[in-house]
Parts: C-alpha cells; sequence; structure tokens
C-alpha cells in the first residue's frame, strides 16, 4: 500500500463557552477550535479526512504570563508547519509509519524553538487523526476493524521491545465499548451546589450549572475534581464528600487532577498525607480511582520523584498528563513509579492504542498496579469527539472524562446543518434540547456510542469546511467579538 498527502487546508471557529474552566493557574472563557481537512491517496483512491482541536495554548504551556493571542499565534506556527512536512513526505506504506516519520520530521524542526513537545506533537497528532479518518473511508472500514485487522499498520515493538512482535488484538478488548460511563470534570471555579451561583451569575440556558444539578438531572457517578494543591483543598474536598453522599447515587468514583501545581514530589507528599490523615476525608478517599499529573513536566521524571515514589510503599496510583509528550513516555513514567498514563487523541491515536496495549501486557506479566484512563481536552462535536470517543471505545475504557458539554451550550454555536446532521446519524450520542440545539444525551451517567462505532472513524456527517473562517483570513481578536 501506498500512502501520500498531497493537500491539507486549517480552518477555525470560534465558540463561547458558557461557563469558564478554571484548572491548574489557567482560567479559561474563550474558545476557538481548529479544523483540520487533509486530502489524501489512500493506495490509488483519493479520500478526505477530518480531525479537530481546541486552541488551547494555557494547557500545553501553563505559563501564567503568557497571553491568548500569543499562545495561539504559536499553536498556529506549529499547526502550519506540521501540514508542510506532511504534505513533503514521500509515501509511506502504512498510516503507523506515516505517523512515526511525520513526528520525527516535525520535532526536529521544533527543536531549536521553545514550543513545548506536548504542542509540537498535538500538531501531529490532528494531522494523524485526519489521516486515519481517510483511511477508513477510502477502504471502507470502521475504527475499531482497523485497529483489529491492524490495516494501520501498528508496530508496537517500534515503541516498546516487550510488545515486539504482538498485534493489537491480542490485548484489547475483544469488542468495543458501546456504552460508556462519563466522568464529570469539578472544575475549580465551578458551583457545587445551587447556592454557590451567584443570581448574576445563573445561567438560563436550560442545561444544568452546578454539580448538584448534573447529578440529579443525568446521573453522573464518576467525577474528575481539579486541585489548587493549597490547603483549601483539603475544605473544598470535604464539600465534596457531603455533597455526594447526600445525593441520589447508590456509589459513586472520583479521580483527583492537579494539573502539575505541586512544586515537588515531597511537597505533594506533604499535603497528601495530611489529607489523608483527616479522618472526615478517610471515606471518600475510599472512591479514589487515581491522582493525575501532580507535578510539573521539569520535575515528574526527576531522580529525587523516583526515590520519593520507591520510599512511598502507601502512596496513592499516580499517573501522568501533561509529562505524555512523546511516543514512549509511558515507559518512563513507569520506570519512575507512576501507575500509568492518560488517553486522550490529542496526544496521539497510534500511542495512546500502543500504551493501552503496553498496560495490559504489564497487568498480565508484572506484579503492580497498572491503570490508563481516559481524558479530555475539552473534546467537542461534531467531528473530534466521535473521533475521540471511537479510540476510547476501542481501546477499553469504562468510563471517561467528557467537559465539552459542560463548559459550552451542546453545539449551538455550530451551523444547524451541523446539528440536523448529527442528530440524524448519531441519534444516540446527541439529542435535541427542548430549547432547540444538538447535545450530548447522557443518561444514569452514560453515553452509547453504537453510531459511533459504525462510522468510518467516529462521526457520519458530511461537514463543510466553507462553514469555518480559513486560518488567512481568521483574527484572534475575533474571538471577542459578541
Amino acid at each position: 500500500m501506498a500512502i501520500t498527502i498531497f493537500e491539507t487546508e486549517l480552518s477555525t471557529i470560534n465558540l463561547r463557552r458558557r461557563m469558564s474552566f478554571h484548572f491548574g493557574n489557567v482560567h479559561v472563557t474563550e474558545g476557538p477550535q481548529i479544523l483540520v481537512s487533509l486530502t489524501a491517496d489512500i493506495d490509488g483512491r483519493t479520500a478526505r479526512g477530518l480531525s479537530m482541536g481546541a486552541l488551547a495554548p494555557m494547557w500545553f504551556h501553563k505559563d501564567p504570563e503568557m497571553t491568548l493571542e500569543d499562545g495561539i499565534e504559536g499553536m498556529l506556527e506549529v499547526f502550519e508547519a506540521t501540514c508542510e512536512h506532511a504534505t513533503a513526505m514521500d509515501s509511506h506504506p502504512t498510516v503507523f509509519s506515516y505517523w512515526q516519520s511525520l513526528f520525527e520530521q516535525v520535532g526536529d524542526w521544533a527543536e531549536p524553538t521553545d514550543h513545548p513537545a506536548l504542542l509540537w506533537s498535538y500538531g501531529v497528532s490532528l494531522i494523524e487523526q485526519a489521516l486515519i479518518d481517510a483511511f477508513c473511508r477510502a477502504t471502507d472500514t470502521t475504527f475499531p476493524t482497523a485497529v483489529h485487522e491492524n490495516t494501520l499498520g501498528i508496530e508496537m515493538g517500534e515503541l516498546y521491545d516487550e510488545l515486539d512482535g504482538r498485534e493489537p488484538t491480542e490485548l484489547l478488548p475483544e469488542t468495543p465499548r458501546r456504552e460508556m460511563r462519563i466522568r464529570h470534570t469539578v472544575g475549580l471555579s465551578d458551583p457545587l451546589t445551587d447556592e454557590d451561583v451567584a443570581v448574576a451569575d445563573r445561567l438560563d440556558d436550560g442545561l444544568p450549572q452546578s454539580l448538584t444539578e448534573y447529578i440529579e438531572e443525568q446521573g453522573v457517578n464518576h467525577f474528575k475534581i481539579k486541585l489548587a494543591a493549597t490547603p483549601s483543598d483539603a475544605d473544598r474536598l470535604r464539600r465534596i464528600h457531603a455533597l455526594l453522599e447526600r445525593s441520589s447515587l447508590d456509589d459513586y468514583a472520583f479521580s483527583l487532577d492537579a494539573n502539575e501545581q505541586y512544586g515537588s514530589v515531597a511537597e505533594f507528599r506533604r499535603q497528601w498525607e495530611t489529607m489523608q490523615a483527616d479522618s472526615t476525608l478517610e471515606p471518600f478517599f475510599d472512591h479514589l480511582l487515581y491522582v493525575e499529573q501532580p507535578l510539573p513536566r521539569d520535575e515528574a521524571f526527576s531522580e529525587g520523584t523516583r526515590a520519593t515514589f520507591d520510599a512511598w510503599t502507601d502512596r496513592p496510583p499516580v499517573i501522568i498528563d501533561e509529562s505524555d509528550d512523546h511516543p514512549t513516555s509511558l515507559r518512563t513514567a513507569l520506570d519512575c513509579g507512576y501507575a500509568g498514563t492518560s488517553h486522550k487523541n490529542c496526544k496521539g491515536v497510534m500511542k495512546g492504542i500502543v500504551n493501552r496495549c503496553l498496560i495490559e501486557h504489564r497487568r498480565r506479566t508484572t506484579d503492580g498496579t497498572y491503570l490508563m484512563s481516559g481524558e479530555d481536552l475539552t473534546t467537542l462535536g461534531p467531528v473530534e469527539l466521535g473521533e475521540d470517543l471511537a479510540t476510547m471505545a476501542t481501546i477499553g475504557m469504562d468510563h471517561v472524562e467528557r467537559n465539552g458539554h459542560h463548559y459550552y451550550l451542546g453545539l449551538d454555536m455550530f451551523p444547524d446543518d451541523v446539528q440536523d446532521q448529527l442528530l440524524e446519524n448519531h441519534g444516540d450520542l446527541y439529542r435535541r434540547h427542548p430549547n432547540g440545539f444538538a447535545t450530548l444525551d447522557i443518561h444514569d451517567g452514560k453515553i452509547s456510542l453504537g453510531s459511533v462505532l459504525e462510522a468510518p472513524f467516529g462521526y457520519d456527517i458530511d461537514l463543510d469546511a466553507s462553514e469555518f473562517t480559513p486560518v488567512a483570513e481568521w483574527k484572534i481578536d475575533s474571538i471577542y467579538e459578541d
């Protein structure tokens, strides 16, 4: 097989959030999105593939001094360079080898710049996702089938020697999940109860606003709670614990996400042991799944971190997220004492599949706790959500963080024809809200994925890119216009 990308287009759309999102030292109020459209020759067949993602520079940089404008300019520079490399490459025999070569080339380009690896690997992942989409359409297959039959050409031994000669289907679930639990995000400034919402801040848009409302209206019972890495966390966790115990839920589970806020592993351990010693929180921590990325990227894999983890025998399960910026970051994390990593398509589909297989291989062959979670970068329809969920289902995630339905007014920001197509072709995943817009359909804390799995790569609509603004014509300050 010969695969060549011969055209790429970048477009944008401005999306207004209904609620601000506060995590770590970042407070996000705007939400522009990037659309990547590419045309590829797949063994003599021409196919178009799409991917979408958030223009959210603060997650990639975590620099409180950086302006949104400067951050987005840097992201667009990365995306444009990645597109240039993708179209300049020679043909490759598989999607996997195309991704691997593109990752290396863009990494070489980015090395003398100040673009963090997490950002330029995001640019690569957008091309990767669009190419997978084009491949599935050209070969008339679905993503789960392409993974299990390995027509994508995934060579796991290229990343991890211990997986050499293994096929993904040997280590992944036999069938993808057809429904999945939502792990609801609880941002640092999100209201917990109705009383936390000031009259002036009350949204009259028909969707829940407080955590209590989400529990009662959507039945969510898995949660991702953001930490500030300050003593105030304990008081907030006590409030959440009390709220959950008063709720109608029979049971619940939660993860904690510090978004790199602890300065050192010693600082993290001190605060963690202080909270553990709090008898009022002891029953709450019985429901803990794991702690996500407590340490900054430059500290996460240090010798001091490794030594502390080795000596800290009753530490909670800790996984990486922002530190997962290279194809073999998971192995580094496991060697350092972490329990695993997260998956989100923005960090790489191929990498995520191989990581999931490594976790399962370790579970079968090695003593210890090995985890892989499904996380979110405010993933929205009409394209990105479906592609991300198709991957999550194929690698066997039974719950996944989804916060796009929380911080945005469904898909109200997209053209009516886009929403209508989603409601018609993905009526199990979306519903029409009484106020008219398409929104995620969550029942008993779960979403249905049948139509996602039957689509080529997660979505089955005809998206007209002309309804978006080409990057060359888009102005960053337009995101502030009403």
